[in-house]
């Protein structure tokens, strides 16, 4: 379970990115006043153009960034008072999150474990399920610096997941990937669903909102602009398509 009430997050701008940014304002604000809950066994996207706030949102779910204002719960647990309880029930994948390129999967992941306290025999069942279902026992033993943009998500992936965390972040996970990874992402999204834990992704496309998504928020210039199930989503429709709905209700929210 994820709830998010009333969450604002502000960045204090130098002097060049004011200038850059044509404003004389000292902050700029991210996030304004966003709410919103996650349930389990439910898969919940938050989908937003660039620079909506989508990945400032996750960061703050994920306990990466902290809140200028607002509460975030975890499973019932506050995370700005136990941020380390939150932390070992949540996994969160983004395409920015470094890997030690010295390092095999083999390491990564056990080093991850390690973090988490994950006995021995279940780490090495986790290990083998994720290297099987995302094809990985090819390249287990190889350097991470040696593998493909596709390779190295899938190590981040199995990272994210080896200590069975309950809620699962996924910030555009199939980015830049090819097709048959991008499968492998969307069947452990769903596998995610049905082990009842509470997922969260962001995405750019409408198809795999479509596929997944149970609930969804639209997220422009820091606001919620639509919150809401996916057929509530479907039933409200003043355009011909997915993605023609969610430019029209940003386009209104401008």
């Amino acid at each position: 379970m994820i709830k998010a009430s009333n969450l604002f997050k502000e960045f204090k701008l130098s002097k060049k990115q004011k200038q850059e940014n044509g404003t004389s304002e000292e902050v700029y604000r991210a996030v304004n006043d966003v709410s919103f809950e996650c349930k389990p066994g439910r898969i919940f996207s938050l989908l937003g153009p660039n620079g909506a706030g989508k990945t400032t949102t996750l960061r703050m779910l994920s306990t990466m960034v902290v809140p200028t204002r607002g509460t975030i719960e975890i499973c019932g647990i506050d995370i700005a008072k136990n941020p380390n309880e939150a932390r070992k029930r949540i996994g969160f994948l983004t395409g920015s999150t470094g890997l030690y390129e010295r390092l095999t999967p083999d390491e990564v992941l056990k080093y991850f474990a390690d973090l988490h306290d994950v006995s021995k025999d279940e780490f090495e069942k986790r290990k083998e399920h994720y290297y099987t279902l995302l094809n990985m026992h090819d390249f287990r033993s190889k350097k991470i610096g040696q593998l493909s943009t596709g390779m190295k998500q899938k190590v981040s992936i199995a990272r994210t997941m080896i200590h069975n965390p309950d809620v699962v972040v996924f910030d555009e996970p199939t980015s830049g990937l090819d097709v048959i990874t991008s499968e492998n992402i969307i069947t452990l999204i769903r596998n995610c669903k049905e082990e009842n834990k509470t997922v969260i992704f962001s995405s750019h496309i409408m198809t795999e909102v479509d596929l997944l998504c149970d609930d969804l928020a639209i997220i422009n210039k820091g606001k919620v602009v639509f919150e809401g199930s996916m057929e509530q989503f479907r039933t409200g429709m003043k355009s011909g398509t997915l993605t023609g709905e969610f430019i029209r209700i940003v386009n209104q929210s401008n």
